[in-house]
């Protein structure tokens, strides 16, 4: 990481930098015209070097430059820029998604270019669940080094595309996989909660009693619907087996099959049924 800094740093000041040349489709690039440029990003190092690299292509004036979601939000209501160019990870605990969403439920559909260095399921799935249709791109920061390759994903958002960098665009549906597997996905949410104690150790009981109820046979009909869900009552008659079965699903984030010689199984990444050691990886 320190590397590419130390590459896109270089880039922005307009010194020569050795990278691959990014071959993915770019999007279309439209007339010049002078861009209103809000700049949110984190690391005060880059930040106004990218300011200077972008405001030398003589297409984008930096109205403002900040490191945080917050701070973004505020610019955007006191000075509403023509286009955002946001960083993913920021200084607070309000991300680079989060604070997209929180300008545009203020000032719809402003034109926002996601540029990140981060590879975390996290944002991925942060950036799906915002449900972004238009006036937006989302970069890795590797692929695109020099203002000149920002300036046309600047362009296309504000002239309403959608851009998403190709690896972005692979790892953003891995996570979608990865989530529809997910067990408490299958779970309507007063199931999630319970499906979370269970896997604490927690009695019926103690769940109940957690919870509010007065009746544990609440918790038991709860239980129920969880087992079916994930399909242990396929599996075993066994109450205590199926308990402990899905305490191991809480806790290995995936389905899992039995065998009736209790061989285990899970989905692996083609989508088959294959061994799985519970200590860790796909056998």
């Amino acid at each position: 990481m320190a590397k590419t800094i130390a590459m896109l740093t270089l880039a922005y000041l307009g010194r020569p930098v050795s990278f691959a040349p990014h071959t993915a489709h770019e999007p279309a690039r439209l007339s010049a015209s002078l861009l209103r440029l809000l700049l949110v990003e984190d690391n005060s190092r880059l930040r106004p070097a990218l300011a200077s690299g972008l405001e030398a292509t003589e297409a984008v004036r930096v109205i403002g430059m900040c490191g945080s979601g917050e701070a973004a939000l505020d610019l955007c209501l006191s000075d509403p820029p023509d286009v955002i160019l946001m960083d993913v990870q920021l200084e607070t605990e309000l991300d680079g998604i989060a604070a997209a969403v929180a300008i545009r439920r203020e000032l719809p559909r402003l034109p926002v270019v996601f540029y990140s260095i981060q590879d975390d399921d996290a944002y991925y799935r942060s950036f799906r669940r915002a449900g972004i249709l238009t006036h937006y791109a989302y970069v890795r920061k590797s692929n695109y080094l020099l203002p000149e390759l920002i300036v046309p994903l600047l362009r296309d958002a504000v002239a309403g595309g959608g851009f998403v960098d190709a690896e972005i665009a692979e790892r953003v549906q891995e996570v979608k996989e990865k989530d529809e597997r997910a067990p408490l996905a299958l779970l309507e949410p007063n199931e999630q909660i319970v499906a979370r104690l269970l896997a604490r150790g927690l009695s019926n009981e103690q769940i109940a009693a957690r919870l509010g109820f007065r009746d544990k046979r609440t918790i038991s009909r709860v239980n129920g619907q969880i087992y079916a869900a994930w399909g242990l009552d396929a599996s075993t008659t066994d109450e205590k087996i199926a308990r402990t079965r899905a305490t191991l699903i809480m806790h290995a984030g995936r389905l899992l099959r039995w065998d009736d010689r209790g061989g285990v199984y899970a989905v692996d990444a083609r989508g088959e049924w294959a061994a799985f050691d519970l200590a860790g990886d796909v056998e």
